[in-house]
Formats: C-alpha cells, sequence, structure tokens
C-alpha cells in the first residue's frame, strides 16, 4: 500500500510539474491598455487605404451581428465543440480594442494573442492575416480605430472541454502557425504577387476554400484551394476544377468578383454573398484583376469558352420538355418562368443559366439543396434581383426529383445519391423566418414589398 501511495505521489508531482511546465511555455504578457489614442498621427491616405484592406479582410462580414452595428461584433459561429461569437473591433475603450496599442494589435494579427494575453481561436484567421506587411497592419489599424466606438459586450464563446482551454491553442499553432509577412516570388509577375498576397494573407481565401484535417488545420500542397466547407456550404475549388464544364476565366472571376454574377458559373450564395458585397466588390481594379490573374494561374484550360458555352447553352433551350417525370413538371412549374432566357428576360435581376451552374456539378448536392430550400434572400448586389425560396412549397420528395432532373437533364452528370435524406437533413438545419412565397415573388417582380402591402 505504501509503494501504491509512493507512485500515486510521484505521478500527482509529474503531473503538476507538466502543468506547470506547460503554463510557463503558454504564458503570454498582458500588454498595457492604452487610455486614449492620438488619431492625429494618422493620415488621411493611410486611413482610406486601411479602409480597402478591411475590405479585402471582410472585417465587417464575421465581425458585424445580424441587425447590429458595424464591426460590433457578436456574430455566432457555430462548430463541432460549441459556439464562437466575434469580438467587438470598433475603438470603444470597454468592449471593444479602442485601449490596443499597436503592438497589441500587430500581436493578435501575427500571432493569434489578445491584448490580454489570451490565445484567439482560429475561426479568426490569424494564420493568414500574419502575412501581411508592417505597412498595411498599421494602415487597418488605423482605420479601424478611427472609427465609431460603440460600446457592446458580445456573448462569451463557449466551447465544450477540452477546446475551452484557450492555452491549448499553443500547440495548433506549432503546427499551423508560421508567423511573418509574405515574401515575393521573384520568378512571377508584380500582377501575380499582388494577387497572391491579397489571396493568401488579408482575403484568408484558403480558409474556406481548402480542405481541413482533423485537427482543423488547413491542408496545404496539393490540397490547397481545392474547395472545403463554410458555415454548410461547400466552398467550391478555386483551383482548375475538372467537374466544371468550363473553367474559370480572367473575365469569369473578375466580373464575379465584381458583380456576385458570373454567366458561365452562377450567382454568389450562401457566406460568399456578404464577401462579394462587403469586401470584393469595394476593391479596386487592378486589385480584382490582379487576384484573378493568381487565382487563373492554377487552371490551365484555354480561356476561349464563349463558343463551348454558348453551345451548351443553345442545347439546353432547345431541348423539347415532354414533362414526363416529376422532376420535369416541378422545374416547369416552379423554375422555368425564370430559368428560361427568353421568359426570364423582362424580369428584375439575373436569371442564370443552369445548364452552367456550378452547383449542379458538384460531387455533393448541399449547395443546390439550400439554395432551392431557402432562396437568395440577401443577394451579393441588389440588382441581381432575388430568388424564392421553395421550403414551404415543396417537400423533401419533390426538391430532390427537382434537383435530380436538373442534375441528369441539365448537366448529363450521375444523380446524387441519398438526395432526399440529404433534403430532410439540411432543412432540419435551417430554421429561416416563415416568408410567404407571395413575398419571394414580388421581389422577382422589382416591387419592394413594404410598398405593395401599404397600398
Amino acid at each position: 500500500m505504501h509503494k501504491i501511495k509512493k507512485i500515486a505521489g510521484l505521478g500527482a508531482l509529474a503531473v503538476a510539474i507538466i502543468v506547470a511546465v506547460g503554463a510557463i511555455a503558454t504564458w503570454q504578457p498582458e500588454m498595457v491598455q492604452i487610455d486614449r489614442l492620438d488619431t492625429h498621427t494618422f493620415s488621411q491616405a493611410q486611413i482610406e487605404k486601411g479602409e480597402r484592406l478591411a475590405a479585402v479582410g471582410d472585417c465587417a462580414v464575421c465581425h458585424t451581428r445580424p441587425g447590429g452595428e458595424r464591426n460590433t461584433g457578436g456574430l455566432a459561429m457555430e462548430i463541432p465543440f460549441g459556439t464562437i461569437y466575434t469580438s467587438n473591433i470598433t475603438p470603444d475603450l470597454e468592449t471593444g480594442i479602442g485601449g490596443w496599442s499597436y503592438p497589441a494589435f500587430e500581436r493578435a494579427m501575427r500571432h493569434g494573442v489578445d491584448r490580454q494575453g489570451n490565445y484567439l481561436y482560429p475561426a479568426f484567421p490569424y494564420t493568414a492575416f500574419t502575412r501581411t506587411s508592417d505597412e498595411d497592419l498599421k494602415a487597418l489599424y488605423a482605420y479601424l480605430m478611427t472609427q465609431p466606438a460603440v460600446h457592446y459586450q458580445p456573448p462569451k464563446t463557449s466551447l465544450h472541454f477540452p477546446f475551452n482551454i484557450r492555452q491549448g491553442i499553443v500547440t495548433w499553432n506549432w503546427l499551423y502557425l508560421t508567423p511573418g509577412a509574405m515574401q515575393p516570388d521573384a520568378s512571377q509577375s508584380k500582377e501575380w504577387n499582388r494577387g497572391a498576397y491579397l489571396t493568401e494573407g488579408l482575403g484568408h481565401c484558403s480558409a474556406c476554400h481548402s480542405p481541413r484535417n482533423f485537427l482543423f488545420g488547413e491542408q496545404g500542397g496539393s490540397k490547397h484551394l481545392s474547395g472545403g466547407v463554410a458555415e454548410g456550404w461547400t466552398a467550391p475549388a478555386l483551383t482548375a476544377n475538372a467537374q466544371l464544364p468550363l473553367a474559370w476565366s480572367q473575365q469569369d472571376l473578375l466580373t464575379f468578383m465584381q458583380t456576385g454574377y458570373s454567366a458561365n458559373h452562377g450567382v454568389a450564395a450562401g457566406p460568399m454573398a456578404p464577401v462579394i458585397e462587403e469586401g470584393l466588390s469595394q476593391l479596386p481594379p487592378e486589385d480584382l484583376q490582379a487576384i484573378a490573374t493568381y487565382l487563373r494561374s492554377f487552371h490551365s484550360q484555354d480561356e476561349s469558352l464563349s463558343g463551348k458555352a454558348a453551345e451548351i447553352n443553345r442545347l439546353a433551350e432547345q431541348r423539347v420538355e415532354p414533362l414526363t417525370s416529376q422532376g420535369s413538371r416541378i422545374f416547369s412549374g416552379a423554375c422555368m418562368a425564370c430559368h428560361s432566357q427568353e421568359k426570364g428576360a423582362q424580369m428584375q435581376g439575373v436569371r442564370p443559366s443552369l445548364a452552367l451552374n456550378s452547383n449542379l456539378y458538384s460531387s455533393s448536392p448541399d449547395n443546390a439543396i439550400r439554395v432551392v430550400l431557402s432562396g437568395i434572400q440577401q443577394p451579393a448586389k441588389g440588382e441581381l434581383g432575388y430568388m424564392p425560396a421553395f421550403r414551404y412549397n415543396l417537400n423533401d420528395e419533390q426538391i430532390a426529383a427537382l434537383l435530380n432532373y436538373l442534375r441528369q437533364d441539365f448537366t448529363k452528370q450521375k444523380p446524387w445519391t441519398d438526395l432526399q435524406q440529404r433534403v430532410t437533413e439540411l432543412r432540419a438545419e435551417t430554421d429561416p423566418s416563415p416568408q410567404p412565397l407571395c413575398l419571394d415573388l414580388l421581389r422577382l417582380s422589382g416591387e419592394d414589398p413594404r410598398l405593395i402591402i401599404g397600398r
């Protein structure tokens, strides 16, 4: 018994030593809080540059909750281990970053540690932000610190044990964080390097468009930008994708980033729509050209696509529809009015060709299901128009029949397996505010529903 007690005591001592060493190794000092920042030291040019950089980084997209004031945080990010709430990044002294010096801001952006010395969860993509130059980080800091201060305390992040122990992030950082600004590639053009800097740095495109491993670290190498998942949506590959009937041309990429729409690929939906609206569409043309140049370098296909696109659309429009299947009848009654080039031409907004829609070529049906269930209520640009939600009008069997009809008849792809079950699962996961189809149809006509109802 004495021997067992001795072994247990030594074991407890060893554990205590490991914990103490771990605490010392992971400890980060708190940085002094500043009482008042003299913003007059920032030039107007620096602030304006910072505003453009904030657009690249999609700061407002993540740090603004639905209905909340800009950059005040509180956006809930659901992950398998709990819920992360984004922080207030306005210059409020108590609830925001008003007490942060530039070194504190720089530490957060480069090393993922806040002013108080707490490790930040990688939902804040500091592994990408770390690649930003000192000059640009200072400009971004100048912009954020000269915005209106708003007093708002977001809810506390709540994760399950052991993920609620922030010190454990240091191990993840050792594996996946390489601090420091990105260096140009001398073998590439200036435009390519600018595009790489924006895409891999503040743009943090790989955070959504790269797959992750079991530790939720981004997979690199040939997996980089090869497609991922964001908020339950499939984030498609930004590298060459053999599943698509047409490659993304330079002009396709540019138009999509500017407007949220490409005639050869479709409309931005889900979490991509606000990225276009708040971020990419705000950038100067030369930056968008640079990003397009960088992304096009992952593709080898010829850009001469107009003839191929026209042929695909021509075959789709010439199809004689016998309406012999359930899916074809649903399409004729619910979709054809908008997604027929002739019939939809007089309606507000764009009417994408379904024969070229990227979602129908994907190995996963999730994006297509989500669009049919919830429609597009918040397009990247208002002029793109809206799409009604059919969750209230079509049951799971009907949606599955419609989507497999579109996938087989329009794209000549194999039908998705267990599609109806997946529709049922995604319907249960999403819980939008009930909205009658008539309001969606008013949007499609170009009318403001509030004006119609008030008549």
